[in-house]
């Protein structure tokens, strides 16, 4: 397990007065709300599982403490395992403030002097502790934004301060802004202060040069790979502003943050099945814990690549495409990942029903060039971070987990005569579960793997080729499909 830090969680938008007011009245600022109702179908049935809430969850499993202390934030020793809630939105509460939020830039500096505060009290004047001393920002929607415009604003902050924060990591955050009907939201929109979102606006707070057409970039001023993206998958039971928002939002979003704008560039990132917020949020869900302890604590990197080799067609389209006749056709890529025995939850689930799946144009993969790319474009499946001691394991050592992989085809549009147009509907080409068992041998692993659709996971399984850094699973359908699943495994510290 990597070394524990203090945790400093950054809560998100509170909109209206009213709204504030309640976040302002909650000691750990939605850290501290669990869920007692889970989504077990696609038709709405429900079924019950107590969710604590994060706060609850680490105080059991990693003895983590919270900073209050006889009324007072940070008023009591602090350790390697505090929680501290940066409560930004306190001055916007007319009992303690002046009424009006700060802006996302007055926020993050007060974030760096509370950095600064924490590792005060930790540290004290001790020199090693305070070039050992290392905090992680947990950040819930805007809060993640007020995390970034610390790390990457030059006038918020400087490189021995970012150096302090060791990961980041965020649920739902709007990273490339925030879409109502397709449109970001306008930077002249100063009620709530929602031009928050605005893309020319963040490229401002974030220290980005120029109007990037994406602000999604942390613009070389931090790890990306020490900075993970929840992305929630769950449109429709977000029910803030009386359901206009998921509305507004579509399909392809939390109810709130498109899918396509919750992560940033090269960073990990995780899909699960969870609205923007509510009884069935990101923040209050198991799958959202799970994800975060791991990603903070855990101590191995499981990445999943898929090469694709052949993707075969239906007998009919395969035999208009050797008539010459132009075929179209994109594929959907599903991937779901979850440690063995984890009954309640996954750690990434990108499924065509949630509209989360990884989408590829023929070309993009099979003729690289012919799509301007200068090598395959491969579906990027997911990034799992992985806790030994908390993993289920067999033999000792052995770390399991499941991955339920399928490949399926939009519908197949072949041109006809007389500019007609002929339609094949598309069907899954590959479907199967690979359960793999991995285990450390020397400076490397031992990779073995079970097909368990048809096998018993309990048998040993195959052995995975090894190919440099990478780990190589053959996959094959009897309609011809095949592909390479390619596995990165990276020891964290």
């Amino acid at each position: 397990m990597s070394q524990l830090h203090p945790i400093i969680y950054v809560r998100g938008y509170a909109m209206t007065a009213s709204e504030i007011a309640d976040t302002v009245s909650m000691p750990y600022m939605g850290f501290n709300l669990g869920a007692t109702k889970v989504r077990q179908s696609w038709d709405g049935t429900i079924y019950k599982q107590v969710f604590e809430s994060p706060m609850m969850r680490l105080m059991k499993d990693y003895g983590y403490t919270d900073a209050f202390s006889d009324g007072a934030d940070i008023d009591r020793d602090i350790t390697n395992k505090t929680v501290i809630i940066y409560r930004y939105y306190d001055q916007a509460d007319r009992d303690f403030g002046d009424g009006k939020p700060l802006s996302i830039p007055a926020a993050a500096l007060q974030l760096r002097d509370l950095i600064l505060n924490v590792q005060q009290h930790l540290c004290g004047d001790d020199e090693e502790l305070l070039a050992e001393f290392r905090v992680h920002l947990v950040a819930h929607s805007m809060g993640g934004l007020v995390c970034r415009s610390l790390l990457q604003n030059d006038g918020i902050s400087t490189p021995p301060i970012r150096k302090m924060v060791d990961k980041v990591f965020t649920y739902a955050t709007p990273h490339n802004g925030i879409e109502m009907a397709g449109i970001n939201v306008p930077a002249f929109l100063g009620l709530w202060d929602i031009n928050n979102f605005n893309r020319e606006t963040m490229a401002g707070y974030l220290g980005l040069d120029g109007s990037p057409e994406r602000v999604d970039s942390l613009d070389g001023k931090f790890d990306p790979d020490r900075f993970f993206c929840l992305v929630g998958t769950n449109q429709q039971d977000y029910g803030a502003a009386k359901g206009v928002s998921r509305w507004l939002a579509g399909k392809m979003s939390d109810g709130l943050v498109a899918i396509e704008n919750a992560t940033v560039q090269r960073a990990p990132r995780a899909f699960v099945y969870r609205s923007h917020s509510g009884p069935y949020g990101i923040v209050n869900s198991e799958d959202g814990y799970q994800n975060m302890v791991r990603f903070l604590f855990g101590d191995l990197r499981v990445d999943g690549v898929m090469d694709v080799e052949s993707l075969p067609l239906p007998p009919s389209v395969e035999k208009a495409k050797k008539e010459d006749r132009r075929v179209r056709a994109s594929y959907y890529f599903e991937a779901t990942v979850s440690p063995r025995g984890a009954r309640s939850f996954r750690l990434t689930e990108r499924r065509r029903e949630t509209f989360s799946a990884v989408l590829r144009k023929f070309d993009e993969m099979m003729r690289p060039r012919q799509a301007g790319l200068d090598s395959a474009r491969s579906p990027m499946l997911f990034s799992t971070f992985l806790d030994s001691s908390k993993i289920t394991v067999e033999r000792g050592r052995t770390m399991v987990m499941t991955v339920e992989l399928a490949v399926s085809a939009t519908d197949y549009f072949v041109d006809g005569a007389l500019w007609t147009e002929h339609r094949v509907e598309g069907e899954y080409l590959y479907r199967d579960t690979l359960t793999l068992k991995m285990t450390p041998a020397g400076d490397g692993w031992n990779l073995r793997y079970v097909t368990t659709d048809e096998q018993w996971s309990e048998r040993g399984g195959s052995k995975a080729e090894q190919d440099g850094d990478s780990y190589l699973i053959p996959l094959s359908s009897k309609k011809g499909f095949s592909a390479q699943l390619r596995l990165s495994l990276r020891r964290r510290s």
